[in-house]
């Protein structure tokens, strides 16, 4: 085996920069097609740039729009996480109440009535407050 331990670790720094340029790429390529802004001919022209002159390319875009991928970014994490407050607000907000709510709650104010728990003025006002929600 003649492949000394300098050329392992040399390959591996080859093989992980290769990693880390494949992540680059996608992003730069990922954030093209997402930024509503940009119209197509210019999603096309970056594209076209970014496959022909990879390296040139990518470099190019993140100089010309590189501080707004993360602007991009935090708007679209910002915009998903205002989406799931609100479902989560719905999902957890009490329902309209069904005729057969009202029902059960008259019959269980009719048994407090009934035991004494609550007085005849006490009961006619929650009768009230029942029937008009």
């Amino acid at each position: 085996m003649d492949y000394p331990l300098l050329n392992v670790f040399l390959t591996m720094l080859w093989f992980f920069l290769w990693i880390m340029w494949l992540m680059l790429l996608f992003r730069v390529v990922g954030d093209i097609f997402r930024d509503d802004a940009l119209s197509g001919w210019g999603k096309a022209g970056w594209t076209l740039t970014v496959c022909v002159l990879p390296f040139l390319g990518v470099f190019v875009y993140l100089i010309a729009r590189g501080r707004g991928m993360g602007e991009r970014e935090m708007r679209r994490a910002q915009d998903r996480e205002r989406a799931f407050r609100a479902y989560v607000q719905q999902a957890a907000a009490p329902g309209p109440k069904t005729p057969g709510a009202k029902a059960d709650e008259l019959g269980r104010l009719a048994a407090l009535h009934d035991r004494g728990a609550i007085t005849d003025d006490e009961y006619e006002r929650a009768k009230s407050k029942v029937l008009t929600s």
